[in-house]
């Protein structure tokens, strides 16, 4: 049941629920209205992934099978706050929808269950199928809670489990782990890729603040051929939660090795993130490419320059004429993770993205996407060919279009050296801005007063900026907003930022603000799960 405060002539402040008052204006006769608090129903989101209760971390072991798409979690199902790692499981048919399964792993006498990946065994080569079913081969990090309490540096190893119904349910193998740890506190968070060219597993598992690659022919006997990363990009935290997949670059036939690669802390805005690299590989050694040599912590290759896009990773067995390569990201930072205001369930897993490698010049990029699958859910919609800017410029009502859940697109033609504002409000004081300086040639997302923010001073205290990686004269926008989130895709994906926040009441407009600009092609488009 919804708590609801009303707001007469004066405010009450209730410490527990974290919600602040608006006072009314007291210089009018009109009745006062009924004003209803956001809360934890509110907050939950229309069309992002979230668990029916209690605390989700990392994206697991995403495979696609049959028509079906996995998702497995970091997942607690005992309380709402990070404990004992268990994997939760969802599927859906298209990435948008999504129904949540039966716990697929849960803790045993060797540890908790850490993050990891799954593959389609289609050749049988780890000799678990049963000449019928291709195996599914979920591998992880076992943590060991007392050898940690205890200050050993041997307290995570790796194991594996496979699933002979499709990723339904999951065996453990006897002979975990599969690799022992060699003495490294933070060894975790294998991701299997199949490397066709060399014809044999490769996979990578964060150590410290480096990537180890180890290659195996049956899933269960690995060797560790390289490591990767020291002096090497941005090291402010520990490594966590790398991917590792061949791209084809877009509009040619060359091919290209990219390591994805999570740290927290250490993110471009602060707290966690995900930086990338892009190279060669030889069936033993990543090189990186000599576009990025001398690649310094200062450096703008981040998949998401937003605060709340970690630990992401891509789907494996994508069928090779569907061709793309489908990513999604948890949708929080470890700054506040376990503190943002929610009670029945916390955090919540980005829109799926389609991930490209492009290159300009000797420069290589990611860009992202959102799935198309997305468009299949566009609902109602408002769109104007001309909106002219002028000072404040309101541009939709929630009387025109549920502002809320929908997608925004729009594009500004022939930038000139000065700032384009955009805000997302309420009818209260709920105000989450964005924009871009062109004069500088850097976005920006400011949460600071977008609702409740005091829960943690790391979610409120900075605006968070992202740098312009195109050199376009004119700028696309798509933003996506959900009830609790906002995925800012600039440039067709160039730059993306994507930020949580909490509104105390729902989002009612959307406005503009600059000095004398145009927007073209504006569309809301509502987005209906329904």
């Amino acid at each position: 049941m919804k708590n609801k405060f009303i707001f007469l002539s004066s405010c009450l402040l209730s410490a527990m629920l974290m919600f602040s008052c608006k006072e009314n204006n007291k210089e009018t006769n009109e009745e006062t209205p009924e004003v209803t608090a956001q809360n934890d129903t509110d907050f939950r989101p229309a069309f992002h992934f979230t668990p029916n209760e209690n605390w989700m971390n990392d994206p697991n072991g995403m495979f696609f099978l049959n028509g079906t798409y996995h998702l497995f979690f970091q997942y607690y199902p005992e309380g709402n706050t990070w404990g004992p790692m268990h994997w939760g499981h969802a599927t859906s048919k298209d990435m948008i929808k999504w129904e949540e399964q039966p716990i697929a792993l849960k803790p045993d006498e060797q540890g908790y269950i850490f993050s990891g990946s799954a593959v389609v065994d289609t050749e049988n080569t780890s000799g678990f199928g049963d000449g019928e079913t291709a195996p599914v081969i979920a591998m992880f990090t076992y943590h060991d809670p007392k050898g940690e309490e205890e200050g050993r540096e041997d307290y995570q190893t790796q194991a594996i489990a496979y699933s002979l119904d499709e990723g339904k349910t999951f065996t453990k193998y006897e002979g975990n782990p599969v690799i022992e740890n060699p003495g490294i506190r933070d060894f975790r968070d294998p991701k299997i890729t199949r490397d066709e060219v060399h014809d044999q597993w490769v996979m990578v598992l964060s150590a410290d603040d480096i990537t180890m690659f180890y290659t195996s022919q049956n899933l269960k006997d690995w060797e560790l051929a390289s490591e990767f990363g020291k002096g090497i990009g941005a090291h402010g935290g520990v490594w966590e939660c790398p991917d590792f997949i061949q791209m084809k670059v877009e509009g040619s036939e060359e091919k290209k090795w990219v390591l994805i690669q999570s740290l927290n802390p250490g993110g471009f805005n602060g707290g966690s993130g995900t930086q990338y690299f892009v190279g060669d590989f030889d069936g033993k050694t990543f090189t990186l490419d000599d576009s990025m040599q001398d690649l310094g912590e200062d450096h703008h290759y981040w998949l998401d320059f937003g605060k709340d896009n970690y630990a992401g990773v891509t789907w494996a067995n994508i069928p090779e004429e569907d061709g793309r390569h489908l990513f999604i990201g948890w949708m929080s930072n470890w700054q506040y993770a376990n503190e943002v205001p929610t009670e029945t369930w916390r955090s919540a897993m980005t829109i799926a993205r389609e991930i490209k490698l492009n290159k300009t010049g000797d420069t290589y990029r990611i860009v992202s996407t959102p799935a198309a699958e997305l468009q299949n859910y566009k609902g109602e919609k408002f769109t104007k060919s001309t909106v002219s800017v002028e000072g404040k410029t309101q541009i939709a009502t929630s009387e025109e279009i549920d502002i809320s859940n929908s997608v925004i697109s729009f594009e500004i033609q022939d930038l000139k050296d000065q700032e384009y504002h955009f805000s997302l409000s309420s009818e209260g004081d709920d105000v989450l801005k964005f924009g871009y300086d062109h004069s500088t040639e850097e976005f920006y997302l400011d949460r600071s007063n977008s609702g409740l923010t005091d829960f943690n001073e790391n979610f409120g205290d900075k605006v968070s900026t992202a740098p312009r990686l195109s050199k376009d004269s004119n700028l696309k926008v798509k933003a996506i907003v959900d009830n609790m989130s906002i995925e800012l895709f600039f440039d067709d994906g160039e730059t993306v930022m994507t930020e949580i926040f909490f509104p105390e009441q729902p989002i009612r407009n959307f406005s503009a603000e600059g000095n004398e600009f145009n927007l073209k092609n504006l569309k809301i488009n509502q987005v209906n799960l329904n």
